[in-house]
């Protein structure tokens, strides 16, 4: 076994320019026979009393090196998949997976659980230990612990094949969203298309060696066509392409949505649940299936009156332009005519704002203020290997100069790159003799990149996924909890967004905007009539954004509760797809197209065993916490100290130390209240007294 393979010596500084791919199975089969010893040791007969200290601390740590490095194999494939990488990582995932599906499933550490449960040190563990002892417990009872042998067997065979098939799933959105380009030559098609547009779709067609302009299925390309273009034809056949993305051959998910589906449910009711929502949200803040669904309805509720008003008003403005016999808007009508609705009723216009939104000078101003509220400094580390020569790397240090993480920031499209954007966990610092260790992360997007000699001007929207993702990574390094397992973003999933969408708020006010919102050629603020334009125009179509979120969530639920495959095919004849599509049409301006399969593409839900599953509706339910817990920054000063060091030390430092209700209300000093989130998005009037 070669000594320097970087996966068996994962320093804090991590040798990226060091791996290859055929390192992936030899480390992998050696941390996995460790880890497997480990656990085997733990759980053989004690000499002498079950302890805390001797069998939760040491299961707590008995897997971080594998984690570790199968969290770095993923995150590779992610970001720079080879043909070689993603095998690599196809054979070592079900391996990995199975062990770790394997672990509650042990007799002999099942028993010493218990053992420590039972016992009579109980009453003398602090909070913290006790919240992590009761979430093992649970933990192993929700993973099969108390299953018979065939009942494991089975449990077993399921969560490897999810992970085979969520995996595939994933592989085949990447590959149809690469198998798209579109290319302009005739430059009169452009019509309608900001410069910035423009200049990105010659720069990638002189990438590719093409005459012309081309365009993709990657966020600003598409965001750009959808909005902007004014060729109908066009609009629709990129609308066309991305909504039928991985529906059909050669990357084709249809059959692995049913089939991932069928595997949850199997995957619940062998553990004893009534369907997989109820499984995945006991240990979350809203508990049951029916009651994230009731959440989601009560909001659909409060909106329904707006997004109906709000769509007769798209459609009579278009009828305005294009005479009164205009017809129905199409769904790849809808973005372009409220862009220029938002224009004639605002005088407002999103591409003004690129000028001022440098992501150089967007980055360096939001850790000027997380700085200042939360008491850190961020310091770029140059000369650190990194898996490509865009990726910057960076170090959080806190107010005496202690480490407290690292992080890697990698933020422009690649074909080798997944799309969207995301943070994540390369290492959860574990316990150390002066306190938590430092953590390492990452946060990934897919904005606009730069144009010749300019750099990257974002959309407003893409400075809000700057934020977004930092705050989740703020979660991650600034987490001090002394168990690995309940540290940084390892909390309930309804409350992981709270850190991160909390971050969008700072990018709407003036006082926070004055630190990084600056013309790139003139060093000028945005100036306050700009800004006034940008805020009024805020609730614009409010109703039509949560409507769209809801009916995400809404569908995510209902294919996890309610769905049944067979009996819906023997009633309607239809598959997952029809239902899908007719679930998520009620909250959709237009009407879908008949063969409508974004379902297929929907990565969030279908990207791995679990992922957002049962869980979309986390973001809406995290909203509803992140516009009332910003409601304090804007009673007591949105760039005040004192708040911010309270929402670091109540909030980002403690993950899953505590139960997220009480870590809220030790924040806002109450219960949250729904109708911050309404008045933020201008709907209050709706809500019933």
């Amino acid at each position: 076994m070669p000594h320097d393979n970087p996966l068996l010596n994962l320093d804090f500084r991590i040798q990226f320019d060091r791996f290859r791919a055929d390192q992936v199975m030899p480390a992998l089969n050696t941390l996995l026979a460790e880890a497997t010893k480990a656990i085997d040791l733990l759980a053989r007969e004690h000499f002498g009393p079950r302890t805390f200290l001797n069998t939760l601390s040491v299961l707590d740590l008995v897997t971080e090196h594998l984690e570790d490095a199968m969290a770095l194999v993923r995150h590779l494939e992610g970001v720079a998949t080879t043909s070689e990488l993603r095998a690599a990582y196809n054979e070592a995932e079900p391996m990995v997976s199975e062990f770790l599906s394997s672990i509650p499933l042990n007799p002999g550490l099942w028993k010493a659980v218990k053992e420590v449960a039972a016992s009579s040190e109980v009453p003398s563990l602090n909070p913290v230990q006790r919240r992590f002892l009761k979430k093992t417990v649970d933990g192993f009872r929700r993973h099969g612990a108390e299953l018979d042998d065939e009942g494991k067997r089975k449990l077993q065979e399921v969560e490897v094949e999810l992970s085979r098939l969520t995996t595939k799933y994933s592989e085949n959105v990447l590959d149809a969203t690469n198998a798209f380009e579109y290319l302009i030559t005739d430059e009169a098609r452009l019509a309608g298309l900001p410069p910035s547009a423009i200049a990105a779709a010659r720069q990638s067609a002189e990438t590719k060696g093409q005459n012309g302009w081309r365009f993709t299925l990657q966020g600003p390309s598409y965001t750009a066509v959808l909005t902007y273009l004014d060729d109908a034809s066009i609009r629709e056949h990129f609308y066309r392409a991305s909504m039928l993305r991985a529906a059909g051959p050669p990357f084709d998910n249809r059959e692995l949505v049913e089939r991932i589906l069928d595997l949850r449910h199997q995957k619940a009711h062998l553990l004893g649940y009534f369907n997989f929502a109820d499984l995945v949200l006991e240990e979350r803040m809203s508990k049951r299936g029916a009651r994230a669904l009731e959440f989601l309805r009560e909001l659909a509720t409060h909106t329904q009156d707006r997004f109906i008003q709000e769509n007769r008003e798209l459609l009579a403005f278009r009828r305005k332009l294009d005479g009164e016999f205009a017809p129905e808007l199409q769904p790849w009508d809808v973005a372009y005519f409220a862009e220029k609705l938002r224009r004639e009723r605002y005088d407002f216009d999103e591409e003004q704002l690129r000028p001022y939104f440098p992501l150089p000078q967007v980055v360096r101003g939001m850790f000027e203020l997380t700085e200042s509220l939360f008491g850190i400094q961020v310091v770029e580390r140059p000369g650190v290997p990194v898996w490509d020569p865009q990726v910057k790397c960076y170090d959080i240090l806190d107010r005496d100069g202690g480490l407290l993480g690292s992080f890697y920031s990698d933020w422009y499209p690649r074909e080798n790159k997944r799309g969207g954007a995301w943070m994540d966990a390369l290492r959860t610092g574990g316990p150390g003799p002066n306190g938590p260790q430092p953590h390492v992360g990452i946060i990934c997007g897919n904005l606009t990149e730069p144009i010749g000699d300019a750099p990257a001007l974002l959309t407003h929207r893409e400075v809000e996924t700057v934020f977004h993702e930092f705050g989740h990574l703020l979660h991650h390094c600034l987490s001090r909890v002394e168990l690995r397992s309940l540290a940084g973003t390892n909390v309930a999933w309804d409350f992981v967004e709270l850190p991160s969408q909390i971050m969008e708020n700072w990018c709407w006010e003036k006082e926070a905007l004055g630190l990084f919102a600056r013309h790139y050629r003139t060093d000028a603020p945005i100036p306050d009539e700009l800004l006034a334009k940008m805020k009024r125009a805020r609730t614009f179509r409010a109703a039509n954004t949560q409507m769209r979120q809801l009916g995400f969530g809404i569908v995510d639920l209902l294919l996890h509760t309610d769905f049944d495959a067979k009996n819906y095919r023997e009633k309607t004849g239809g598959d997952v797809i029809q239902y899908a599509r007719q679930t998520m049409q009620s909250y959709s301006p237009a009407t879908f197209p008949p063969d409508h399969a974004t379902i297929c593409s929907f990565t969030h839900l279908f990207s791995s065993p679990v992922a957002y599953g049962s869980g979309y509706y986390s973001y809406k339910w995290a909203e509803v916490l992140d516009a009332d817990a910003f409601g304090r920054f804007k009673e007591e000063g949105v760039l005040n100290p004192a708040i911010g060091r309270a929402f670091r030390e109540t909030i980002l430092e403690k993950g899953d130390s505590a139960d997220p209700a009480d870590l809220f209300r030790d924040f806002r000093g109450r219960e949250p209240d729904q109708r911050a989130l309404l008045e933020r998005s201008g709907l209050l009037t709706l809500q019933s007294d």
